[in-house]
């Protein structure tokens, strides 16, 4: 049996340093084989990150829901028969789907799973057993997607392997002892068809925790007295072997603090850490390149604009350096602000560098800075272009322009991180759409500075403060809220064809009545063909959702929307043309310039438009599987229209039926032009561990217990907390556990996770 929770905290130090801890490798514990089953399902490789590897739920044997009363959207545990089974190839993609239909007398529910046929080999008519998962409504059908299961013996009467969980350890014999089962909770654990979540529980009951001694707790003792926390070693016991639900509520709780308290402390430390190196300070120079382009500006900025500059042109006067986020509505004025730093940074004879996720976005900053500067600034700063499709003159006459000091602006891509690029004297560092880029290619743009540059972040997906806190905890954030006068109202519409089918008919002679009127369409497609989609349309979707929708219907894509568009009707003698991902730089520039300039009337595309393109003509935005794109998504896209004169018309067109969560994303933007409110109820609609990403870098990089939609309270408290030992210890010289489990949490792989998320 495991070490008694009393034991584990009361153990002797020199107990402990005989028996595992976290850093202990899997392979001393459970042996190679065994140790390499679990880094290949997981990426496990030590003590810790097994059993951080937490249940996402328990399940309770005796409290079982009778299947004429599931309710939709709830976890629930029944026990039942397997009534038919049947597996079908998927419509749209390589792969099967295995449907199970099982019932208890009292109702019926689908089992459903993607890409396990292997399973009917275990689920078979007449096969009983206990079922739990989270309850979904399909086309007036329950079903559960890959749910956990425990299967009766058909002879004996022993529980047998499955997808499921036999959790504490007592073996299912009949049906009725699995009604009467109420003693533990079960715990039931992420798995893989190799690694089933009872063989999990088994080894972390078995072989990992009785071995297992205390450990050092990095949230100091007062800390988790304050906040009836357990400690460390404690909690660990608990969430894994708990005696009753108490116990792991208990242990969450705990665990949940800790991961807010180290990365907050962490964030903290980092943040300190860059304000005690020096920088350059770029000092406001009278009659220099800022103040002639304000001069010069046609339009007046608005408040929101003026005191984020105001803060930036702050910053930028410290030898210290400036790291900080602005974050706006789209439209918002961002980019002015940035060039008006970068005017800045000129004067005192440094070079910005303007880092952009795409070359289309790159491409149409350059111009368009080259246009806010005018022909005689332009001239002076030199702005210049530097992406991975330049030909070998082009790149040559730009690379020479940067490391020599003429460009004193330079656009480009990823091709900036590369080592033949240098600088004079790269003063500050401007990334927009910060999530695309990791703090590792930040850093190398960083190097390439003779003194640590300005960083000046933008994004235009606003950003709930619980998520500010978490992913942006080292920088200082401003916010541009106001839109410039003059952007026109953008109407937003759902086209929802799983109610009017009918209505798709409209949707094209609504584009052709905006392009007889002078204007100009987008319409967007999750995918470039039927066998592919790009992965920024997974956005708030999770696999399983994702691969349900593509299962059940077709995806929209370029290249048969393309088709059909132009032998519409209603669109003959419509200039149109396709622009996506796989086309060449030279082929989306030149879409582009000619939509810019009005030569095209409908431009079919996926989400390479998603930012920063700006066409002011554009008066329409069609979506196509709306429902397929995250909530910040659709509002990156709606923004690409109502941005010159003409009022913008958005369409959502989606077959997602009334009431599922693919449908309330997209009810959810249409009705509010608000980002702020949308990301705040992007927090809410998204399942938890969807708002940081999961596992973007593998293993321990994702946070595990801790969810920025629900633990506002947990890291606020968190992060004054860890202020406040920082205050008197910033070197933890007297916490070395914490300053350990900063080390040893934000490795390169999590910062950039982090920084991505």
């Amino acid at each position: 049996m495991a070490q008694p929770r009393s034991e584990l905290s009361n153990a002797t130090g020199a107990r402990a340093a005989t028996r595992a801890d976290l850093h202990t490798p899997l392979t001393s514990v459970l042996g190679d084989r065994q140790a390499a089953v679990f880094h290949r399902a997981f990426g496990h490789r030590t003590v810790g990150d097994l059993l951080a590897h937490y249940p996402r739920r328990y399940a309770h044997r005796g409290e079982l829901t009778n299947m004429a009363d599931l309710p939709p959207g709830e976890e629930v545990t029944i026990v039942a028969e397997v009534r038919h089974v049947e597996s079908r190839a998927m419509r749209q993609r390589r792969g099967s789907i295995l449907e199970v239909t099982i019932s208890d007398g009292t109702g019926v529910v689908t089992l459903t799973f993607f890409n396990q046929a292997w399973r009917k080999n275990e689920l078979y008519p007449g096969r009983r057993g206990i079922f739990a998962g989270k309850v979904n409504r399909y086309k007036n059908t329950l079903q559960f997607t890959h749910p956990d299961y425990e299967l009766f013996d058909d002879d004996s009467g022993i529980g047998a392997s499955s997808a499921g969980t036999s959790g504490s350890g007592s073996p299912v014999t009949t049906e009725s002892e699995a009604a009467a089962w109420q003693s533990r909770p079960i715990p039931i654990y992420p798995a893989t068809s190799t690694l089933a979540s009872w063989k999990i529980a088994k080894v972390i009951r078995e072989e990992v925790l009785p071995g297992f001694g205390p450990i050092d707790d990095p949230v100091p003792r007062p800390v988790a007295v304050e906040h009836g926390l357990e400690p460390l070693s404690v909690a660990l016991y608990d969430i894994h072997l708990p005696e009753d639900d108490a116990d792991w509520r208990r242990a969450r709780d705990t665990l949940r603090f800790h991961e807010a308290f180290v990365l907050q402390a962490a964030l903290l430390q980092e943040r300190e850490r860059l304000r005690e190196t020096a920088a350059t300070a770029r000092m406001p120079v009278p009659d220099g390149y800022a103040a002639r382009f304000d001069t010069a500006l046609p339009f007046e900025l608005t408040d929101d604009q003026q005191a984020v500059g105001e803060q930036i042109r702050h910053d930028l006067a410290q030898a210290v350096p400036m790291n900080r986020l602005v974050q706006g509505e789209v439209g918002s004025g961002k980019t002015v602000v940035a060039l008006r730093a970068m005017l800045q940074v000129a004067d005192n004879g440094g070079q910005s560098v303007f880092l952009a996720p795409t070359e289309v976005l790159a491409s149409q900053h350059l111009r368009s800075i080259a246009a806010a500067l005018g022909p005689d600034l332009a001239a002076e700063l030199m702005p210049t272009l530097i992406t991975g499709r330049l030909t070998a003159s082009e790149r040559k006459k730009a690379l020479l322009r940067a490391v020599s000091g003429q460009a004193q602006i330079v656009v480009g891509t990823h091709a900036l991180l590369n080592d033949k690029v240098s600088f004079y004297d790269l003063g500050l560092v401007v990334v927009d759409e910060q999530h695309r880029f990791g703090v590792e290619q930040r850093d190398v743009l960083r190097g390439k500075a003779a003194s640590p540059p300005h960083q000046l972040v933008l994004t235009a997906t606003p950003i709930p403060r619980t998520v500010a806190m978490t992913v942006f905890g080292d920088l200082d954030v401003s916010t541009i809220a106001e839109l410039p006068a003059g952007r026109q109202k953008i109407e937003s519409f759902v086209v929802p064809l799983a109610e009017h089918p009918r209505w798709e008919d409209r949707i094209w002679t609504r584009a052709a009545e905006e392009i007889a009127a002078g204007h100009q369409v987008f319409v967007v497609c999750p995918a470039i063909t039927p066998k592919e989609r790009e992965d920024a349309a997974a956005d708030g979707l999770s696999a399983e959702e994702l691969e349900a929708l593509e299962a059940e219907r077709p995806i929209a894509t370029v290249e048969q929307t393309l088709a059909a568009v132009q032998r519409n009707p209603a669109l003959s003698g419509a200039r149109i043309a396709a622009l996506h991902g796989r086309m060449s730089a030279d082929e989306k520039d030149a879409v582009m310039r000619a939509f810019a300039a009005g030569a095209l009337d409908l431009v079919v595309a996926t989400t390479v438009i998603e930012v920063g393109v700006d066409v002011p003509n554009a008066s329409a935005m069609i979506v196509l599987d709306a429902d397929r794109f995250g909530v910040s998504q659709l509002h990156q896209l709606r923004g690409r229209v109502g941005r010159g004169g003409v009022p913008g018309l958005c369409l959502f067109v989606t077959a997602a039926e009334a009431g599922s969560l693919a449908r309330e994303r997209v009810d959810a933007v249409a009705a509010t032009l608000d980002g702020f409110a949308l990301a705040e109820a992007d927090l809410e609609l998204r399942r938890e561990g969807d708002v940081l990403g999961s596992d973007q870098s593998g293993g321990r990089s994702s946070l595990r217990l801790l969810r920025v939609a629900r633990d506002g309270e947990v890291i606020e408290q968190a992060r004054a907390d860890a202020a406040s030992l920082l205050a008197d210890d910033p070197r933890l010289t007297e916490h070395p556990a914490l300053a350990a489990a900063i080390a040893d949490r934000l490795t390169d792989a999590s910062r950039d996770f982090l920084a991505r998320a």
